[in-house]
């Protein structure tokens, strides 16, 4: 016990931080909500099937959290993307990238 509160008597200016600046959160519970889905994801990811599946699924998956990043619906992104990649040149495939297509083809509307 002596050594905890040792513990937190050391960390006293920092513990008390946030009275000094509105800003400062009293918890840090926004940083774990926006790390949850990685660590969920994390435990069902063991079960990809083969490294072939995993690393799929991790191609699927950044692609996904690229479109957030973007501001793209990352529906309307596949749905798009899925159909232009055929004729689309090779030469050109960074056009295909969420934050360039939204840039060259924008949302489209998906039937």
């Amino acid at each position: 016990m002596a050594k905890a509160i040792r513990y937190v008597r050391g960390q006293h200016l920092a513990l008390r931080r946030f009275l000094e600046d509105g800003r400062i959160p009293i918890d840090n519970n926004a940083c774990e909500r926006a790390i949850r889905p990685v660590a969920i994801g994390r435990r069902n990811w063991l079960f990809t099937g083969s490294i072939r599946g995993g690393r799929a699924a991790a191609t699927v998956l950044s692609l996904a959290e690229s479109c957030r990043l973007a501001g793209v619906d990352p529906v309307d992104y596949f749905a798009d993307v899925l159909v232009r990649v055929g004729s689309h040149p090779a030469s050109r495939i960074e056009d295909l990238l969420p934050e360039n297509w939204a840039r060259l083809f924008g949302p489209v509307a998906v039937a």
